[in-house]
């Protein structure tokens, strides 16, 4: 049940972070908000590693590093993704993507459901694509390369879950530390490159920074309950993040929940309440 929750609050806020980011990237290029989100998001880290602890023994190093390549992918890949589109096929994609790998990475490691987890975890899957869809769905036909980069898109962020969740248990933050250092190096190092392109606008700092700090309140979340319960369950429980996008989209920006979404957030409490029973 511990895990659940985390696993929950790490959805919840990959789903602010994700509304705070979309919001700062209006205001200016999105690599620009990055360069705020960022070290907020690597300060945060920094203030947990009294909290929490960190060992950085080799293996944390190692696990920590290819999480933020991954995460650093996934970043790159996604924004292209969407920005090609069609969003209402692709973003379901990614996060089914997302969701599926770790999943079946935790169950050939020895992950075991009972009857309630077996039934949990498609319905869980189903709600992911629900609630990520967009209106009218089916609309136009996204391009073969922009399907590859989906696909390359879910597999990254999957790939930074798993990452995640193989770095030592008693490692602390560490990983955390080291991936986002240098997922931050790699962005920033882009940012630089195409400085030139970013345009004049000044990004939105406090919301920006508060982007930074909820995703990676996310991440650290995301360890503790993978720590504490089955890869499976928790990759599946997290990605359900577009939930909280799409509600806090409703409530702040008045945006119409459409039929699709309201029948993946009822399948999302279904799934869960199974889930919680495994």
């Amino acid at each position: 049940m511990i895990a659940l929750l985390l696993a929950l609050g790490s959805s919840l806020a990959y789903g602010c972070a994700d509304f705070l980011g979309g919001l700062g990237a209006r205001k200016a290029h999105v690599l620009r908000t990055v360069m705020v989100a960022a070290p907020a998001s690597l300060a945060f880290e920094l203030l947990m590693w009294p909290v929490l602890g960190a060992s950085f023994a080799p293996s944390a190093l190692g696990w920590g590093a290819a999480s933020g390549v991954a995460s650093a992918a996934a970043f790159a890949l996604l924004y292209k993704t969407l920005a090609i589109g069609p969003m209402n096929v692709l973003s379901p994609m990614t996060a089914l993507v997302s969701a599926a790998l770790p999943v079946a990475v935790g169950l050939a490691q020895g992950d075991r459901l009972g009857l309630a987890g077996l039934l949990g975890l498609p319905l869980a899957l189903v709600a992911v694509v629900l609630v990520s869809a967009g209106h009218g769905a089916g609309s136009s036909r996204p391009s073969r390369g922009a399907l590859l980069m989906a696909l390359g898109a879910g597999a990254a962020i999957a790939l930074q879950l798993v990452c995640l969740h193989q770095a030592p248990s008693d490692s602390g933050v560490a990983p955390l530390i080291v991936g986002r250092a240098v997922s931050s190096a790699v962005t920033l190092a882009a940012a630089a490159t195409l400085r030139g392109r970013l345009g004049p606008e000044k990004p939105a700092y406090a919301v920006s920074a508060a982007a930074g700090v909820l995703d990676s309140l996310a991440n650290l979340l995301f360890l503790l309950a993978v720590r504490d319960g089955d890869l499976a369950v928790v990759a599946v429980i997290t990605a359900l993040y577009p939930a909280g996008t799409v509600l806090l989209a409703r409530s702040v920006l008045a945006e119409r929940i459409h039929k699709g979404q309201l029948v993946g957030l009822g399948t999302a409490a279904v799934a869960v309440s199974l889930l919680a029973l495994t």
